[in-house]
Formats: C-alpha cells, structure tokens, sequence
C-alpha cells in the first residue's frame, strides 16, 4: 500500500535515476540515547536480508546502549558530548556514506515503529520509483498503537500546514523510519540542518526544494514505558520550530532571504 503523496521533477536528475541491478548496499542507521532496553528487540525484529550493515550512533547515553550493539555486530560509533537528535542524523548519515552505503534506512532503535516492514521501505529506491521513502504512522491506525491523542491532532495540524505551504501530500512530516536513496543524501546540505529534533522536517524541505521523488507506506506503532517519547514542553518548542522552518522556506522561495541549508 503506498499514499499518493510524491514529488515529481519535470527534467530527470542524476538522483532519479535506477540503481545498478546488483543488489545495492543498504546501511541502517540508528540514532540512539539511552536504547539500552529496547535494541536488542529492534535488531531482532530486522527481516533477514533486509540490510548489509547496521551502525548506531551512542549520543552519550548513560546506559548500556553501545556496549549491546557491539555484541549484536552493530558499527557503533559514540558522541562523547549529547549533539541532540539533528547532530545525531548527521553523523549517522556522514558514517553510511563513508561506508559505501547505496541507500540509507533510519530507524529508531526504540522499536516503537514496527522493524519488519525494512524490506518494503527499500523497494520504491530499488525499483527507482522514489528518491525518498517515509513509513508513515498516519496510513496505519497511531492511536490503536497508543498514540497520544495530543501529539496525533499536532501530527495532523502541521502537516497539513506544511503541505498547503509546500504543496506536497505527506501524510505525516514526522516519522522516524525513513529510507533515502545515496545521491538524495549528497545533493542537500544536511550538515546546515538543526542539531534539534526539526531536523527531519528541514531535511524533507531540502528534498522539496531539490525536487526529489517521494513515496509513503503504512507503518504501525506501539507506545510504551521503554520507547522513546518526546515530552510536551519539547513538543511544544518542536512545533514552533517547525513554523520557523516554513517562514524559513517561504522566505527562501520568495527570494528574501538565502539560507545555506537551501542551497
């Protein structure tokens, strides 16, 4: 099942071009805080042949986190100071292109989004039908899987937001299970992006902008006591600063203001 959400170039670039017929190389990434508890389970829960490596990136956890992934034949590499969820994706991204990666999944190792779908995630890149490719809570049923009833009515109100704004038809700008195709990760700057938890959204406008192709699948949830949850204050200075980024883009598009990260 994919939504209709997509973003489309007129001219064919480089990114949208097939991927070689060999099987290509596929690095998950794993930005990871204090997921002591719940990596074991999200490793497990990986389809056989889903990926070629694993690499996790420890944002100075105070927990046993790096210590289970090399036992699980993770690449873990540690942030000896917190960077923040954004300089977390930035390392992850900056180590799988270093290794040769060819497509990069993210994914939470908090296993709140369902591991099992990792091969479905990568058949739009494979097939070089999409640059990009978001697991989306909102085709699925979120509050079944114990989401808040909150951050779903916030989920739904900025997205809609960011649609009307970039003409897109996400079904949801906020996932944290993505898969991103190697020359879509080279062709934006994401090194200019927020160290925050607004970097995913900042990196999907860079996409936007770069006219990258875009698909969704259903993805389900759980929340519990051991996944990793966003409290409301942060929530709160997440969705502010996702109005910042809209002003932001607007600005960029009107020609007011030139932003690096957007060019």
């Amino acid at each position: 099942m994919q939504s209709n959400a997509e973003t489309t170039s007129d001219s064919k670039s480089a990114s949208q071009q097939k991927l070689p017929h060999k099987k290509p190389k596929v690095i998950i990434v794993m930005p990871a805080y204090n997921a002591a508890l719940t990596l074991e389970k999200t490793y497990y829960a990986l389809p056989e042949g889903s990926y070629d490596q694993i690499i996790l990136v420890d944002d100075a956890s105070s927990d046993d986190t790096l210590e289970i992934a090399s036992k699980l034949n993770i690449l873990g590499v540690r942030h000896r100071k917190n960077r923040g969820y954004g300089g977390n994706q930035k390392t992850c991204y900056t180590k799988a292109l270093e290794q040769g990666a060819e497509i990069v999944v993210m994914l939470h190792p908090d296993y709140q989004y369902d591991p099992s779908i990792a091969k479905d995630i990568l058949q739009p890149i494979i097939q070089g039908e999409a640059d990009v490719v978001l697991a989306s809570r909102m085709l699925g049923s979120p509050l079944k899987g114990g989401m808040p009833l909150y951050k779903y009515v916030a989920n739904k109100l900025l997205t809609g937001l960011e649609n009307l704004v970039l003409g897109t038809k996400f079904s949801e700008f906020h996932t944290g299970y993505r898969a991103y195709s190697r020359p879509a990760l080279e062709s934006v700057n994401f090194e200019a992006n927020s160290e925050n938890f607004v970097f995913d959204n900042e990196i999907l406008v860079q996409f936007v902008i770069k006219k990258m192709r875009f698909k969704e699948i259903p993805v389900s949830t759980r929340y519990s006591f051991d996944s990793s949850s966003v409290s409301f204050r942060a929530g709160v200075v997440y969705g502010f600063s996702i109005l910042g980024t809209i002003a932001k883009y607007l600005l960029f598009k009107w020609g007011i203001v030139k932003y690096k990260q957007f060019n």
